[in-house]
């Protein structure tokens, strides 16, 4: 692009005060890294394209799915069964021919993520996973490189950067200052479970974006140290101060070595490989006597499991004590295997000497799609 193109083209920013030719050159030979082509990965996208950012980099192994349309807002029926990260390059690129785009369509492991992630200034965590937030954390506090992080659940949303020192001289804070240790996946539940408002991925992808951009030119105040909660449903806003803490400092690996023989996936599923039993299998088991079918999704989560005898115990009210079951074998369900692995483990733990007990894996969402 000429220099005119480029005026004509970004004139509304960069006649902003405080903005000018100045912060858009800076957009224009940035580098940014979006982990994740979802809900949060387009909107982020999206807007770091429209700004003019230079290079922009996008990770993601998965594929496009009909679920994925509500939020998801790169893709339309055509791109159905298509990879997202090869998938929102084309898109966007056509978008702006002038910058570049990558896509790295893989699975970030702590293989590759020193080497993707050292090819970038800054890096926008769109992620739906702990093992990867944690994997993506800790890489950036080996290489120095600021992160811009993003969390949505229901109605609620979160954003914030770690890894950047204020300019007053306080310490950098990274994701572990928040949650030293590895939480797993199951604890929380994530969007396929839960759900999301469609919009609510948008908001704070956006967001996302707003922070990448500030660093890159230098306007504004960051949320560096800082964490912004958003409720939709009340229009809500408010922030809390993060503090760097000492114990985080054990956890995180010590030098690249570390980092890549630390098992992020098997630390945070903690999923009893052996208690999983495939679609196949339940489908066989259903007809057998003395099977009980246990529902430990929350009161009100649907698609209701009304085809099926089962008996229904949310795990949430496992706390004093766990529970016990008529038949001598136990499937335990949800939505997508992941809690129903963590019952399935605290049975097995309570009463695998006397009974047969089991995850259905893949969950409730797989049976219905088969």
């Amino acid at each position: 692009m000429t220099e005119k193109d480029i005026y004509n083209r970004y004139q509304r920013q960069i006649i902003l005060p405080g903005f000018g030719e100045a912060a858009q050159h800076r957009l224009g030979q940035a580098k940014v890294l979006v982990i994740g082509a979802g809900g949060l990965g387009c909107s982020s996208l999206a807007y770091l394209t429209a700004a003019g950012v230079g290079t922009i980099g996008i990770v993601d192994d998965d594929r496009i799915t009909l679920s994925n349309l509500h939020r998801q807002v790169l893709y339309g029926m055509e791109d159905i069964g298509s990879l997202k990260a090869t998938t929102a390059c084309r898109i966007l690129q056509e978008k702006n021919p002038g910058i570049q785009i990558l896509a790295f369509a893989e699975r970030m492991t702590t293989q590759n993520a020193l080497e993707i992630i050292g090819r970038f200034d800054v890096i926008i965590d769109g992620s739906d996973n702990f093992a990867t937030r944690y994997m993506v954390n800790d890489a950036c506090v080996l290489l120095g490189k600021p992160l811009v992080y993003g969390a949505v659940s229901q109605f609620e949303g979160q954003v914030g950067i770690f890894n950047l020192a204020n300019t007053d001289g306080r310490a950098r804070v990274n994701y572990r200052d928040l949650f030293p240790e590895l939480q797993s996946d199951t604890s929380i539940k994530n969007c396929s479970e839960a759900g999301v408002l469609g919009v609510l991925p948008g908001i704070i992808g956006t967001m996302q974006a707003n922070e990448a951009i500030k660093l890159i030119t230098g306007i504004g105040e960051s949320l560096a140290n800082r964490l912004l909660h958003y409720d939709a449903l009340r229009s809500s806003i408010y922030e809390i101060t993060i503090m760097p803490g000492k114990s985080s400092q054990l956890f995180l690996p010590k030098d690249a070595e570390a980092f890549r023989q630390t098992p992020y996936n098997v630390v945070c599923d903690r999923i009893e490989q052996d208690l999983e039993i495939e679609q196949a299998t339940f489908k066989q088991l259903l007809s057998n006597e003395g099977v009980t079918i246990i529902d430990i999704r929350e009161v009100g989560e649907i698609p209701l499991l009304d085809s099926i005898a089962h008996i229904a115990a949310p795990l949430s009210q496992w706390t004093n004590k766990i529970p016990a079951f008529p038949g001598d074998s136990w499937i335990c369900v949800c939505q997508t295997g992941k809690r129903s692995a963590t019952a399935a483990k605290l049975l097995f733990d309570t009463f695998g000497a006397t009974k047969k007990i089991y995850s259905l894996k893949g969950g409730l969402l797989k049976w219905i799609e088969k």
